[in-house]
């Protein structure tokens, strides 16, 4: 028969609660110990990033601008009166010559006024003609009776001296001597005031042909004035190059100082392009440049730049110091490199994404186990496609320089092939 064991049924009861508060402990310290791991790092290609190495070494600060070439000079033709445009006779991109016509204008009130001008310079000089040999002939007159005058007088004087020879020898009167003197005395004062009319008469001849030779020069200055008006309406290129612009149409309206045309030396040209303001601080006349016209490489100088700010960047004029490649013409696009500064023995790095001069930046270092930490970059002098590093990084560390803002929350990530 069984027999009944009271005291192996509670062993079995307390070995499984014992079993099963250490299976409880044993639950809580794995959920405790989970709780406690951080979160896992997020995997990253390393194929999508822009990984670069730190370097000592010389360091060259650049700034680089988009831009375009434009003349070093052009030749700006305005109106040189109102009128309309008749005729176009050459087109934008035409090469020209200094005689070369380009619009044919008129203007009919310029036209009959210059018509005006001509026939008053010819009346004016007919007039002067007349008035030069009325005043000749009057001075002739007075000429001839001077003459006249002079020998009447030299005659009475002559008389009057034989009187006084004959009047000692008692062969004439002395009333005849003396009347024969006052005859001599009157034909001298005669004489005398004859020869000052001719003198006033000369002078007034002369002064009335200057005054009217005046009238006749300022006549004929209008003339020329209102011809070479006339002659302009036939506009010219006036300088060899290339028409530029040709900004007026058939029909048209110009009013005195417009523009009517832009011509330029195709061969004379310098590069104008744009540096962001925030870069351009350091930008000074006489730096070196280099313009790539994306058909060649052309060294430069920086000859202008511009006080102005213009659309958050600002203009600067490179003269091209060296032979331009084939297809180089105005409003041709380049880009254009100045050279600032040159840093010797420097810690540097290629350029990340969003740096900026003298600035903290948090950068990805790589780390030997395939892992990339953040970690705070102090930055120095920033170039075109390098940076100089003051702290927080050592020559051959290995840095992202992506755009990493989309793991901005993260300091470690994992990088994979």
């Amino acid at each position: 028969m069984d027999i009944a064991r009271p005291n192996v049924a509670r062993q079995k009861r307390r070995k499984r609660w014992m079993l099963a508060s250490a299976g409880v402990v044993v639950l809580a310290g794995i959920t405790l110990a989970i709780s406690r791991l951080k979160p896992a790092p997020p995997s990253v290609n390393s194929s999508s990033v822009w990984i670069g190495s730190v370097h000592r070494g010389n360091m060259v600060i650049q700034v680089r601008g988009l831009g375009k070439l434009v003349p070093k000079n052009i030749l700006f033709i305005p109106a040189d009166s109102d009128a309309r445009v008749i005729q176009r006779l050459v087109e934008p991109g035409a090469a020209v010559k200094p005689g070369t016509r380009l619009l044919i204008l008129s203007n009919p009130t310029l036209e009959q006024a210059a018509v005006s001008a001509r026939f008053q310079v010819a009346e004016t000089a007919a007039g002067l003609r007349q008035l030069q040999a009325d005043l000749e002939s009057k001075v002739l007159a007075q000429e001839q009776a001077t003459a006249v005058l002079q020998d009447q007088w030299q005659r009475a004087e002559a008389r009057a001296a034989s009187d006084q020879t004959l009047l000692g020898r008692g062969l004439v009167a002395a009333f005849t001597a003396r009347q024969d003197r006052k005859k001599a005395a009157s034909l001298a004062l005669q004489l005398l005031i004859s020869r000052r009319n001719l003198t006033a008469q000369r002078q007034s001849m002369q002064a009335q042909l200057i005054a009217e030779h005046a009238k006749l020069q300022a006549l004929r200055t209008l003339y020329r004035l209102k011809q070479t008006q006339v002659n302009e309406l036939q506009v010219r290129a006036g300088a060899a190059g290339v028409l530029q612009d040709l900004p007026v149409q058939v029909g048209q309206w110009v009013t005195a100082g417009a523009i009517l045309a832009k011509v330029a030396r195709p061969d004379q040209l310098k590069a104008r392009i744009q540096i962001a303001e925030t870069q351009a601080r350091d930008v000074a006349l006489g730096q070196s440049a280099v313009i790539d016209t994306h058909n060649g490489l052309v060294p430069g100088q920086v000859t202008r730049i511009s006080p102005m700010v213009s659309n958050g960047t600002v203009r600067v004029d490179v003269a091209l110091r060296g032979p331009l490649p084939p297809g180089a013409r105005p409003d041709l696009s380049v880009e254009g490199t100045i050279r600032l500064a040159r840093l010797n023995n420097v810690i540097y790095l290629g350029r990340p994404a969003d740096a900026r001069r003298d600035s903290t930046v948090g950068l990805f270092k790589i780390q030997p186990d395939g892992t990339a930490l953040r970690v705070p970059v102090r930055l120095g002098a920033t170039s075109v496609d390098q940076v100089q590093i003051l702290r927080g990084l050592r020559p051959g560390d290995r840095v992202i320089l992506s755009d990493m803002s989309a793991w901005d929350s993260y300091n470690r990530i994992r990088l994979h092939s």
